[in-house]
């Protein structure tokens, strides 16, 4: 056997890897995939979940790594990454490896390729998964104001009902949404915020209580 051959068969055995996914490690996967994570794939068989945040929630970074540590090759990393404004910015970051355990992760939110709300995410948003898709996209409106909004600019209007629907079947927390010009969010009004901090409140991390409020 020829070295490159080698080295393509060693790399065939590693990328069909599966991995043992526990439940509590099922909830935070979605919730990452609903918020900042974003899955991977060069074949449709393989997929690898990308985490990356900024530098000022390098302890969230580090606690999702200790949650998923199992499937990552190797430990977050520090980058410099440079946008296209040309401001530079201090990041952490981490992969898992490619595996077929991700494969269904990928079939339902990633169709078509690109990112969407699968049908059946009233059965997996639980108050882990919120609050994890929160820590990812939650901010406060103001100060002054306990209402919450969760940054879903990216997803379609069907994704933004379907999330609504979740929230409302499984914590009876009522949303509205609000037009902005990248896209749309989700408002969840001050009316709303006991529900919410009953439901998450526990799973907060300190360095993102800031968040909940």
């Amino acid at each position: 056997m020829t070295e490159a051959n080698f080295v393509k068969d060693l790399n065939k055995k590693f990328m069909s890897k599966r991995f043992k996914i526990t439940s509590r490690q099922k909830q935070i996967i979605i919730g990452k995939i609903l918020g900042d994570g974003c899955l991977e794939t060069t074949n449709g068989i393989t997929y690898r979940l990308k985490i990356e945040h900024s530098a000022k929630q390098k302890e969230y970074v580090f606690w999702a790594y200790k949650e998923l540590k199992n499937l990552s090759p190797g430990q977050p990393k520090f980058k410099l990454h440079k946008s296209s404004n040309r401001r530079t910015y201090e990041k952490y970051w981490f992969n898992t490896s490619y595996t077929s355990s991700l494969k269904f992760y990928g079939q339902q939110f990633y169709p078509q390729g690109k990112k969407v709300v699968p049908k059946l995410i009233h059965r997996w948003l639980t108050p882990l998964t919120l609050a994890v898709w929160f820590m990812d996209d939650g901010s406060i409106k103001s100060k002054e104001c306990r209402g919450k909004i969760i940054n879903t600019q990216s997803f379609d209007n069907e994704s933004l009902k379907r999330l609504q629907l979740a929230m409302k079947s499984n914590f009876d927390i009522k949303t509205t949404l609000r037009r902005q010009k990248d896209g749309t969010q989700i408002y969840i009004p001050a009316s709303e915020y006991d529900k919410l901090k009953l439901a998450i409140g526990k799973y907060m991390l300190p360095s993102l209580s800031y968040k909940l409020g």
